[in-house]
């Protein structure tokens, strides 16, 4: 690797490369249902439990529970604004 290959790699089109991302994993879904991403999330799992092997933590745990339980808040307010008329 050199340092015109990392700046290649900084300088990419962030956005189109997550436009790509979300179009491979739709047409996925379509062809096979949501098995191709329960595989890559436990792909995923099983990687970082090699680097950080009690992944996940209590930390880790506690934290996902907050953006969860702010996600489920944010729903119920986006769905109460359709209901409430």
């Amino acid at each position: 690797m050199t340092a015109d290959d990392l700046r290649r790699f900084a300088r990419r089109d962030w956005a189109m490369a997550a436009t790509r991302k979300g179009d491979y994993w739709a047409q996925q879904y379509q062809r096979h249902g949501a098995a191709p991403a329960r595989q890559a999330a436990t792909a995923l799992l099983q990687h970082i439990r090699t680097v950080q092997p009690d992944y996940p933590s209590r930390r880790h745990r506690d934290e996902d529970l907050l953006d969860h339980r702010s996600l489920q808040q944010r729903l119920d307010r986006a769905a109460h604004a359709f209901t409430s008329r």
